[in-house]
């Protein structure tokens, strides 16, 4: 289960969700935006043996600090992927399953860096 840290009171979720397609990601995203009320979040999952799967979400009232779509691209830049979207949802994919466990731990700094 996804287990939220502290970072300068924002919650943060940075994890890989097993045997989870893009949709189920999407979904899981959605539910830990209201669980959390004002968080981040990142969830990945490896489809087959080369292809990452990844989203990100932002709830509403941190948009204009963190970008779900900066977000993203930051960790797919580490999987060998691209990706983007909107401030508060989205979506990416990568090439380099054996670097995403780096990439996910990459989010807290992520973070930290664009709420100081």
């Amino acid at each position: 289960s996804a287990s939220a840290i502290d970072v300068q009171g924002v919650k943060v979720v940075a994890t890989k969700v097993d045997g989870a397609d893009a949709g189920a990601l999407r979904n899981a995203v959605d539910q830990l935006k209201g669980k959390l009320k004002s968080a981040v979040i990142a969830l990945a999952s490896v489809e087959g043996d080369s292809k990452v799967v990844l989203v990100a979400g932002v709830t509403a009232d941190l948009v204009a600090r963190v970008k779900a779509g900066e977000l993203v691209g930051a960790i797919a830049a580490k999987v060998g992927g691209k990706g983007g979207g909107r401030p508060d949802f989205a979506q990416a994919g990568g090439t380099q399953p054996a670097a995403l466990d780096d990439a996910l731990k990459s989010v807290e700094a992520f973070v930290r860096t664009k709420l100081s």
